[in-house]
């Protein structure tokens, strides 16, 4: 495994498993903790009823057994039995004390630790307004905490003793440690499930993400076939598609620079071999003086050849850069097209072409003129190129959602259905643009869709093979309001 992948790992997987195992531990121990509370609170309130029905029943013996004696006495012998089968039953102390907080009877017999002491003053007062719930030692009577419920006696709504029932509040702990053992025991059995589920899924999860890792190191030695899997709809799966959506981009621009970089090398092989090789012929005497001028004058067409490639690179590379800003504005894009027929004017008379489309109404739109010059002057010069001899170039113009829609047609051998779609692509010439045109680099109308573009254009081609090709590029069209204003301050300026 690699550092990258082991970094990644580190990183992202035991972080992750930490945190989700430190999350369950936290988990399981508050949901200990709460469940240890809530029983030891349940616990403590079921002895308290417990004890508070144990006192009822034991004043109920108690006031039944003086009722025998007209309340004047207590019955110690058959209350103290009573009080014994409760006890003995209950597990629970019960003791009746008089209202200075002596005990009178109790079910441990004459000689209980109860008669040693006194019950606190503030307890009788808290039993003998209504009832006794607590915990404690009662004043020392007892070591060790007890649960306590003291109720009173009442003959005619008046207080004459009160009665209380104690057991042992150890009992609770013991309780309570069985049910930290079994908490723990299920909490221990959890975790390492958790635990496992948790590694598991962790791993799942972080797998894409080690598989992207190594994808983006082979990236990095210029291998860019592999891909990761992408299962789901997740983020993960998601971000997996974007990483292969970036991979097959990478790999087409590998392709692309590795094609540029061929055919950038084949033809400047070419002319500069055609240089070489006439300068030293000429050098060496192999080429006899009076055809010096001709073999100098192919030279100098290689030289301008070599120098049209550069500045047409030049130019793409400004363009893929962004250095080329537009300035747009308001023009006749008819006249521009005028113009350029015009610069070819002499080429035209060699081939007795005919033009067709420049007697057109003013067209306004815009855009770049400079750029929009280069596309124009680019179309024409193909369909000056591969025109027929004595063929047609005509010229169009539609207006169309608020763009300009300029074609440029020329009669002549067409292109092949099956190499349009890679007419624009760079260093492209299709196999009859290879005998007709020896100058060209297959550049021309990779920049003419790259500026079309960058005016958020569309350019498009259509070419019947034996009849004609015609390109049809779009612009902005000129804000009328604007024209408007325009012409008025030209009125101004010629009155």
């Amino acid at each position: 495994m690699s550092k990258l992948k082991q970094s990644l790992k580190k990183s992202l997987f035991n972080r992750y498993f930490a945190i989700c195992s430190a999350v369950t531990l936290a988990t399981l121990t508050l949901m200990g903790g709460l469940v240890i509370g809530f029983s030891a609170t349940y616990f403590s309130e079921t002895s308290q009823d417990s004890l508070r029905k144990n006192a009822e029943q034991a004043a109920a013996i108690t006031l039944t057994g003086m009722a025998e004696y007209d309340y004047q006495r207590v019955p110690v012998s058959t209350v103290r039995n009573g009080y014994r089968i409760i006890s003995s039953t209950t597990e629970s102390d019960i003791f009746l004390v008089n209202l200075d907080g002596k005990t009178l009877i109790c079910s441990e017999g004459e000689n209980c630790n109860h008669r040693t002491f006194v019950i606190p003053e503030d307890i009788m007062e808290e039993a003998v307004s209504g009832e006794y719930d607590g915990s404690g030692t009662l004043g020392g009577i007892y070591e060790a905490s007890h649960y306590i419920v003291g109720i009173p006696i009442k003959h005619h709504d008046i207080p004459i003793a009160v009665l209380f029932a104690a057991t042992e509040a150890t009992d609770v702990w013991f309780f309570i440690m069985d049910l930290i053992d079994v908490i723990f025991f299920c909490a221990l059995i959890a975790t390492a499930v958790s635990s496992i589920a948790i590694y598991f899924v962790t791993n799942k999860m972080t797998k894409p993400l080690r598989e992207m890792a190594a994808a983006a190191k082979s990236f990095s030695t210029g291998d860019f076939t592999v891909r990761v899997p992408a299962e789901g709809e997740d983020e993960i799966a998601q971000l997996a598609r974007s990483f292969n959506h970036m991979a097959d981009s990478m790999a087409d621009l590998e392709s692309v620079r590795r094609s540029f970089i061929a055919n950038v090398s084949h033809e400047l092989k070419t002319p500069m071999m055609t240089i070489g090789g006439f300068i030293d012929g000429i050098l060496d005497g192999t080429v006899p003086p009076e055809k010096h001028k001709q073999y100098l004058g192919i030279v100098s067409e290689e030289v301008k050849r070599l120098s049209r490639m550069v500045k047409s690179m030049l130019s793409i590379a400004r363009i893929e850069a962004g250095d080329m800003k537009l300035n747009p504005s308001n023009f006749d894009i008819n006249e521009l097209v005028c113009r350029t027929v015009f610069a070819f004017e002499q080429k035209i008379e060699e081939k007795q072409l005919e033009i067709m489309g420049l007697e057109s109404d003013e067209v306004f739109v815009n855009a770049d003129s400079d750029l929009i010059h280069q596309v124009i002057y680019n179309l024409i010069d193909n369909a000056v190129k591969f025109v027929n001899e004595g063929g047609c170039i005509s010229f169009s113009y539609a207006v169309k959602d608020g763009s300009v829609f300029v074609s440029v047609k020329n009669t002549g051998a067409g292109i092949a259905q099956q190499e349009l779609p890679r007419l624009f692509d760079r260093f492209y010439k299709t196999d009859k643009s290879r005998s007709l045109d020896k100058t060209g680099v297959g550049l021309g109308l990779y920049i003419v869709q790259t500026i079309v573009n960058q005016h958020k254009g569309d350019l498009l081609v259509k070419s019947v093979e034996g009849e004609y090709t015609e390109f049809t590029f779009s612009v902005p069209a000129a804000d009328s309001k604007a024209l408007k204003e325009k012409n008025k301050r030209k009125s101004l300026d010629e009155t």
